[in-house]
């Protein structure tokens, strides 16, 4: 899931310098150049999905497990004498769609008021403590203000006492590129790290280099041109935030909803978090610029404190998920959701075959 924040970042880095380095292009040019070359990865996309076999799984899900092997078999590139390994990964699709369709109902029949009772689970106590924790990482993954400076970057930087467009875009555009080379180290690390650690040093940085921006912007606001330096130690913080951020809430905010629900309820509950990513984003869109022209100081406050929070809620209420067992994450929680999910799939494991080929397969081996 760190991966996806890194894909993320990198196609920002490249809108960006795009952007940039068109910018003086002479006549409508300027913008029909960086349009036409996001027409690339489109047609890319488009004509691979003629070549793209149907997904397995929801092959599986429509009871299609045929054609579900021989979809997984063209993905997979084993021929039928290699079909084992194949044949495993097709039972242990059906384990997972047998498992969701036990505990929560044939998603394929169910009608919009029961979508809405298997939803509604989501904040029942079994799951409750789970949702928020999914919910409130992508609350303070938005609220740390890194879209702001995103979107809103070049207005952001003049905040600081830069003046000139050259300086504020190159100033704005190295945001993204100090954001793409701190997931770098989070992807490696992140499970030798811990999630816990990474969030409260992340929240900490964060919050510390708001608080420095927002001190200077209040002191210095009518008087940058006296304190040149101080603009660029304020530029500084900025990329200190950011590195701060993509080593921490950035990619741990895609990987702390998918551990921390189990299989039932995952698709679901990483679901809502994501829509709660967007939502927040909306949010910080929204009302970013009215903010800004109402007080810059007040801007780097508020992400501080959103910051300070994090580092709060991170510290006393977040589960460390790395490298530990689902017994210790129920335990966590106060709830067996995660045990009983692992009784109903070991049962259904036997029913489907799936232990006897696994054990046949490793003693061929």
């Amino acid at each position: 899931m760190a991966l996806e924040q890194l894909s993320i970042v990198l196609g920002v880095v490249l809108g960006f310098w795009i952007g940039f380095w068109t910018r003086n292009v002479p006549s409508a040019m300027s913008w029909r150049i960086p349009l036409g070359i996001q027409l690339i990865p489109g047609l890319v996309l488009a004509i691979g999905t003629l070549f793209l076999p149907p997904s397995p799984r929801l092959m599986v899900l429509h009871g299609r497990h045929e054609d579900a092997e021989r979809s997984l078999t063209m993905l997979r590139g084993r021929n039928g004498d290699q079909g084992g390994l194949v044949k495993v990964e097709l039972l242990e699709m059906q384990v997972e769609t047998i498992l969701v369709q036990r505990v929560d109902g044939d998603v394929t029949t169910k009608g919009v008021f029961d979508e809405l009772r298997a939803w509604k689970r989501l904040f029942g106590r079994k799951y409750r403590d789970r949702t928020m924790v999914g919910v409130l990482i992508m609350v303070f993954q938005q609220w740390s203000g890194i879209n702001a400076l995103l979107y809103y970057g070049p207005t952001l930087v003049h905040s600081i006492g830069l003046r000139g467009d050259s300086i504020t875009l190159l100033v704005s555009g190295g945001i993204g590129i100090v954001q793409f080379l701190a997931v770098l180290p989070a992807i490696v690390y992140i499970d030798r790290w811990g999630r816990k650690p990474l969030l409260r040093g992340g929240a900490a940085i964060m919050a510390t280099a708001h608080l420095t921006i927002a001190m200077l912007v209040l002191m210095l606001e009518d008087e940058w041109a006296t304190y040149p330096a101080a603009a660029w130690i304020a530029v500084g913080g900025i990329y200190v935030f950011t590195a701060a951020y993509g080593v921490s809430f950035g990619p741990i905010g895609w990987v702390l909803p998918s551990e921390v629900f189990p299989l039932s309820m995952r698709s679901r509950g990483v679901a809502f978090s994501t829509a709660s990513n967007w939502f927040n984003n909306f949010l910080i869109g929204l009302i970013t610029p009215v903010v800004i022209n109402f007080s810059a100081s007040g801007t780097f406050m508020i992400f501080s404190t959103a910051c300070f929070f994090a580092y709060l809620w991170s510290t006393y209420l977040v589960p460390e998920t790395a490298n530990v067992s689902l017994e210790e994450i129920d335990a966590i929680f106060t709830s067996s959701a995660g045990m009983e999910d692992l009784e109903v799939k070991h049962q259904i494991e036997e029913e489907l075959g799936l232990t006897a080929l696994v054990k046949e397969l490793g003693e061929e081996q």
